[in-house]
């Protein structure tokens, strides 16, 4: 199967004070297209710093990105922008939504970066409110949504431009066990009938457990082979 994303050798440090911290030693990792893959770990094992290399939200101090075919690791910065525009939704743990625009303009937001009409976008906007189930909340703004339904505007939002990846941090840290498993319903669903790819950060073995692989790291290793779960 190809890889839609490829790590080699990627090493990540970061300059605290006089010391150098190394967050990230020398990984190598392969992601098939249409894969969800859940990264879990305990705090500071270097998950997140993994998934914002992913991402394009930060470089590897050493080592290749490649994502689609694309080296990101060499990308300019306004390069790196128009990259992540096309190819990244990032869904994340406080849904990081515009309190006074509502949720249809929310999910438009992104884009606003394209050359789309006005009536192009809106007929995106719509069509990504209604694979989330959203299409009768469209005018609410996030005040007037319950949690599930602002990380449900905020999916819709990753997923209004149709990017390559899915890539996702804590999405169901904030929700209560029942919310949560109908969010990790949603991106399953996303995953086995849009094809969509989605790389997700977890510390909920129930969370990672709706993911067709797991990968564990610690101490900034992947300490763990792959785990796949019942599809």
């Amino acid at each position: 199967m190809t890889s839609i994303v490829s790590l080699r050798n990627v090493v990540k440090r970061y300059q605290r004070g006089k010391q150098i911290v190394e967050v990230l030693h020398s990984l190598n990792l392969d992601i098939p297209a249409g894969e969800f893959l859940a990264l879990m770990g305990p705090s500071g094992s270097g998950k997140t710093t993994l998934l914002n290399l992913l991402g394009g939200l930060d470089r590897p101090t050493e080592g290749e990105v490649i994502v689609a075919g694309e080296r990101v690791d060499r990308l300019s910065g306004s390069q790196l922008a128009k990259w992540r525009a096309r190819n990244v939704g990032f869904v994340f743990q406080f849904y990081n939504l515009m309190p006074m625009l509502t949720a249809e303009r929310n999910v438009e937001l992104p884009l606003l970066l394209t050359k789309l009409s006005g009536a192009a976008r809106l007929k995106n906007v719509a069509a990504a409110l209604e694979i989330v189930g959203l299409s009768d909340r469209a005018k609410h703004k996030p005040t007037e949504l319950s949690g599930g339904q602002q990380q449900r505007v905020a999916i819709a939002r990753a997923l209004v431009s149709d990017p390559t990846l899915l890539v996702c941090d804590e999405p169901t840290g904030d929700l209560d066990r029942q919310t949560a498993d109908e969010i990790l319903g949603l991106l399953r669903m996303l995953n086995r009938d849009q094809g969509k790819t989605i790389i997700m950060v977890t510390h909920d073995q129930k969370a990672a457990d709706f993911a067709t692989r797991q990968l564990h790291m610690d101490k900034g290793q992947l300490i763990e082979a792959e785990t796949r779960t019942a599809a």
